[in-house]
């Protein structure tokens, strides 16, 4: 696994992280010049999204397997086993990232790689869902959707190969459950300090009390990016806030179900765990109604507002449709028309806003019961 960054023109920068299939000298090699491809086309200044493209294109033009050779008598002879080893195709997983240092935007490209990791200000670490496409070098043509997030003052980005999370025999799941309490119970003091404390975890003593249900899996190599934003010069009280954002895309449905788990991990220390259940339930219903009522994708805005035991849950889902929804009845047996009636049983506050060519359908919660903390903002987000 390799990282680097680089200027990607207009003040903005670019990180990349990737890895290429396999651990021999060949994998090496292709992991050297595609790193050399990517800092060329970032230099030229294409977008995430093209330099994946171009990158993918690039690795599927160098593997290109000549055929077997000729035996003795003419005839084609199979390669041999390291033969084949060498010259069968590899692929790489990559994630390209353009950074706007003055506003924090983070415009996100994808190749099959895991997702990046933010550390909110208040020290939640959540697992950003975004889009992507397929590991590069497997089709010469290929689509990269590009994800645009916001990076606030007081957080941190952590970009990492699955030699991270998998050391150990671990699987996604059980990898993160051992990195997200080394992420949080972090300091801030500095991010090598960070990056020290997220390699041993995996490779220190006390990781050999946490063998994973994979034990008999290979151990990969480790690449890892952390990326912190300077808090804010903070003028009389400061409230603590957690952000999340998501686009669900119309041709990519399963996303509502990583938006649901991006919710419940935003509020991972809420105090009432029915309250987590009905923002989930409620997320769900206004992502899908976008999906399913009009053509349009829909944005995800979630934000946590206040100090633990007392905060304010506000989520929007917008969308560019300025068909308004009706609240309905739906009888016993129906399978839908029940989304608004949802946010009216289980919301403290919920509404719908027209917005431009738009609208946004949202709703609060109130971790202190059914009034709006004291001193907490009700501006949208």
């Amino acid at each position: 696994g390799r990282g680097s960054g680089g200027r990607a023109g207009g003040g903005r920068f670019a990180l990349v992280i990737g890895d290429v299939q396999g651990h021999d000298v060949r994998a090496a090699g292709l992991m050297g010049q595609l790193r050399v491809a990517l800092r060329a086309y970032a230099s030229e200044g294409h977008r995430p999204d093209a330099v994946l493209s171009r990158a993918s294109r690039f690795l599927a033009g160098l593997q290109h397997y000549p055929g077997p050779g000729r035996s003795a008598a003419g005839a084609p002879a199979e390669p041999s086993e390291d033969e084949h080893s060498l010259s069968s195709p590899r692929f790489a997983t990559c994630l390209y990232l353009e950074v706007d240092p003055e506003s924090g935007t983070l415009d996100i490209a994808r190749a099959g790689h895991p997702d990046p990791v933010i550390r909110t200000s208040d020290g939640t670490a959540v697992v950003l869902q975004t889009a992507g496409g397929l590991p590069l070098g497997i089709e010469a043509d290929s689509d990269y959707p590009t994800t645009r997030l916001d990076l606030e003052p007081g957080e941190t980005l952590m970009l990492c190969t699955d030699g991270l999370i998998e050391t150990g025999g671990h699987d996604l799941a059980t990898g993160w459950a051992r990195l997200r309490p080394v992420l949080e119970e972090d300091g801030g003091e500095s991010l090598e300090k960070l990056a020290d404390a997220l390699v041993q975890a995996v490779h220190g003593p006390t990781s050999h009390y946490t063998t994973g249900p994979l034990a008999d899996r290979r151990e990969d190599d480790i690449a890892l990016l952390l990326l912190s934003r300077d808090r804010a010069p903070t003028r009389g009280v400061h409230r603590t806030t957690r952000r999340t954002a998501l686009t669900v895309a119309q041709a990519e449905p399963e996303r509502v179900a990583g938006a649901r788990r991006q919710v419940r991990d935003l509020l991972h220390d809420w105090a009432s765990g029915e309250q987590i259940d009905s923002a989930e339930l409620m997320v769900s219903e206004m992502l899908t109604n976008v999906l399913v009522h009009t053509d349009n994708d829909a944005l995800l805005l979630a934000e946590a507002i206040g100090e633990q035991g007392n905060r304010r849950l506000r989520v929007e889902v917008a969308d560019t449709s300025d068909e308004l929804p009706h609240r309905r009845r739906p009888g016993e047996l129906a399978s839908s028309g029940r989304g608004l009636v949802l946010m009216e049983m289980l919301a403290d506050a919920w509404g719908v806003d027209p917005r431009g060519e738009g609208k946004s359908i949202w709703f609060e919660l109130y971790e202190c019961g059914n009034e709006s903390p004291d001193g907490v903002s009700e501006t949208p987000l």
